[in-house]
């Protein structure tokens, strides 16, 4: 008999713990697919503004992680953490080339619109270019020009997404109340939940329980 599982994933652009997480998320399904190629695998990515207090333009990077954390050297040693996780990930993340802490309320508006259209291919394309965009090229995510290109790089035209890029710092009214667990933040079948940014190991095996009836029972 023919399984679908069903899996939400709670994230926000800015954060790489979730750009780790989606590489985690990846491997876990790859290894899925080899396991139980039978299984119908619905994905959803919701969008969760970290930061909606964020002003239009953002801020500064480094000030602003230097106020988050109390000093310059505290920024470094959590940097060279996420970089060692991200690199056993391979995952590239270059925070030298990162100048502004955007707010990501139109990506993510950008990113739902794909969705809405029901342009799956381009909506994962979207989600892997914005996360690379910000953490490896060090583009600014709240700048609605930059947003628009990324989009049509992944093949939506701006007639479709430019009534997205406000630009006004708008609050993203998306899943925030559905994400009491932080980000990121994985939920299987409406009911294994799994927060944080843990292995693919981790991950396929709660899809594994996910799929179990006798687990479920």
């Amino acid at each position: 008999m023919k399984q679908t599982l069903s899996i939400d994933v709670f994230f926000d652009f800015i954060c790489p713990w979730c750009l780790i997480g989606q590489r985690h998320l990846q491997r876990a399904l790859e290894q899925l697919r080899l396991e139980q190629p039978e299984v119908e695998v619905n994905l959803r990515w919701w969008g969760v503004q970290l930061l909606p207090d964020m002003a239009r333009t953002g801020q500064p990077f480094e000030a602003f992680y230097r106020k988050r954390l109390g000093s310059e050297d505290a920024v470094r040693q959590r940097q060279a953490q996420v970089r060692a996780v991200a690199d056993a990930a391979g995952v590239s993340i270059d925070f030298s080339r990162i100048s502004r802490m955007p707010n990501t309320a139109d990506a993510h508006r950008l990113l739902q619109r794909a969705v809405a259209l029901g342009k799956s291919a381009e909506a994962e394309a979207l989600l892997a270019n914005l996360f690379a965009a910000y953490f490896q090229q060090g583009k600014d995510l709240g700048d609605p020009i930059t947003l628009l290109r990324i989009a049509q790089d992944c093949g939506l035209s701006p007639a479709q997404v430019a009534d997205c890029l406000r630009g006004d710092a708008s609050p993203f009214l998306g899943a925030n109340d559905s994400a009491s667990e932080g980000v990121p933040c994985f939920r299987f079948n409406r009911q294994r939940v799994v927060s944080g940014a843990h292995p693919a190991e981790v991950l396929l095996d709660v899809m594994r329980e996910a799929l179990d009836p006798v687990a479920l029972a």
